[in-house]
């Protein structure tokens, strides 16, 4: 059995045995690999490497560091097709998706090798007699990231892109059930120039994870995942000292306006809600039309592309989406899809009991659609995660625009409209953190930040671009005088001043 292991600057020999945990084939079903699920003194093996190397990095000028970055970039362009089709055997996404996960990953790399760029301070000459004051931005030192499984390119590639550009070290715990692309990245890190212990893979479960916020050499940890862990990484980070930013959950909304292009929308929209089985952040789960005759069209096209749609699997090049990742999560689908039926909503698509042939041990699920969905029911209120698109019906603007700004997530939300001014009333007035118009899945461009609301996101800085820099850094501020040699008779026990 293929084993896959940790990536650390001095190795894993010597480290006790470990429980494995498998890694499965979602088109199959059948266990692929394994992965040993390590605890502190493989953490504490990493971090020693990584204090070792990060004074040496961090007196690195930026523009050398950028330059490994620019290396590494172009190291995984080059590789990006066997990225893409490593990262689809363990995840269960489409290549042509996974393409795309390693490519928004970097995109950020690309910003970060702006690293010169965005680390300058603020300089103010005179501020006083004789007296200039400066800032500098410096690295914190070691951070550390914990990612989910289903985005094992992307988000790994936001979290360490800046991190190590801003001169830390970094320590990656992906998700234990498609980690072959992390560790396929440290070592392209490391082949574009990165020296030993700035970017180490640590395997490992909920022990790991607690090692990683207990350990008081992490300075930052920045997390992905669901709500209730996210809330449990920063409370437990926040309170050893560390700096925590943790994505949650997510239950987007997309709202249709009467003077919406329904074309235009159902093809957004189903690409959204059902693109990579369901299993994004970013996904568009609920769709919320704009009174009875929008929804009833809406309805009629959804059907339609929904009866379109292609399962196969992740090799497929035809297919629109391919097996979740486990069986227990389809099992979880299902059992939300239960729940709605349960609750009253109307379940027009049932995607349950969907087998691929010749691929029936897989982890297939075929799309569900339900309609009148209310707003009480705790499937709406919860996340699925899976391929399943939940409709509830609005009688009006301020009654859409109410279900994403007081539901409990708040991490993206979009508006259909040809309507320029209710398009900006909606941005202006909507309770969620990244909005898109006419745009069904609104993840910002890499140069700005991401970040939702609510129980989406822990902590008060952003993912990447500005908001990046800022997490990976600290502010240090300098008060220099340079006398002329002429003793100025002040009286060094008053507080000084700038008059």
């Amino acid at each position: 059995m293929r084993l896959i292991d940790h990536w650390l600057a001095d190795g894993s020999e010597g480290l006790p045995p470990a429980p494995l945990s498998p890694v499965f084939d979602p088109n199959s079903g059948e266990v692929q690999a394994e992965v040993p699920l390590g605890g502190a003194d493989v953490l504490q093996r990493a971090i020693d490497s990584a204090d070792a190397a990060q004074p040496g990095w961090a007196a690195t000028n930026p523009q050398r560091r950028a330059r490994v970055l620019f290396r590494f970039k172009e190291l995984v362009e080059a590789e990006i097709d066997s990225l893409a089709r490593m990262l689809s055997a363990e995840h269960g996404k489409v290549v042509a998706d996974a393409r795309g996960d390693i490519q928004r990953g970097l995109d950020v790399i690309e910003y970060a090798c702006g690293i010169p760029h965005a680390l300058k301070g603020e300089y103010t000459q005179g501020a006083g007699p004789g007296i200039d004051v400066y800032s500098m931005r410096v690295p914190l030192g070691i951070g550390a990231g914990i990612t989910p499984f289903n985005f094992p390119a992307m988000i790994p590639m936001w979290m360490f892109g800046v991190a190590i550009a801003c001169g830390n070290a970094f320590i990656l715990k992906p998700s234990e059930k498609d980690p072959s692309v992390p560790v396929r990245l440290a070592q392209l890190m490391e082949e574009a120039g990165a020296p030993k212990g700035i970017l180490q893979v640590v395997q490992g479960g909920a022990e790991m994870v607690n090692a990683i916020l207990d350990h008081p050499a992490i300075a930052a940890v920045s997390f992905v995942g669901s709500s209730a862990i996210a809330q449990h990484v920063y409370s437990r980070g926040t309170a050893a000292g560390k700096r925590v930013q943790a994505m949650g959950g997510a239950k987007n909304h997309g709202i249709v306006m009467p003077d919406a292009d329904l074309d235009q929308a159902v093809a957004d929209l189903v690409g959204a809600a059902f693109g990579s089985a369901g299993e994004r952040c970013m996904a568009l789960p609920v769709v919320v039309p704009v009174g009875e005759a929008t929804a009833d069209a809406l309805r009629a096209r959804l059907l339609s592309a929904i009866a379109a749609l292609r399962i196969g699997v992740s090799t497929d090049p035809d297919a629109d989406y391919g097996p979740v990742v486990t069986a227990e999560h389809r099992a979880r689908i299902e059992r939300y899809i239960q729940m709605g039926v349960d609750e009253g909503a109307e379940l027009v698509v049932d995607g349950r009991g969907f087998r691929l042939q010749g691929h029936e041990g897989g982890f297939f699920i075929g799309p569900s659609f339900f309609d009148r969905v209310k707003p009480h029911m705790r499937s709406y209120q919860e996340e699925i995660f899976g391929p399943v698109l939940q409709m509830v019906r609005a009688e009006s603007f301020e009654e859409a625009l109410k279900l994403p700004s007081r539901h409990q997530y708040g991490n993206g939300v979009a508006i259909f409209t040809r309507n320029g001014h209710a398009a900006r009333e909606f941005a202006a007035r909507v309770n969620v953190g990244m909005v898109g118009i006419n745009v069904p899945i609104p993840v910002p461009v890499a140069y700005h930040s991401f970040g939702g609301w609510k129980r989406s996101a822990f902590g008060d800085i952003n993912q990447h671009g500005p908001e990046g820099v800022r997490f990976w850094t600290k502010v240090k501020t300098v008060t220099q005088r340079w006398p002329d040699g002429t003793p100025d008779g002040g009286n060094a026990f008053v507080i000084p001043t700038m008059g």
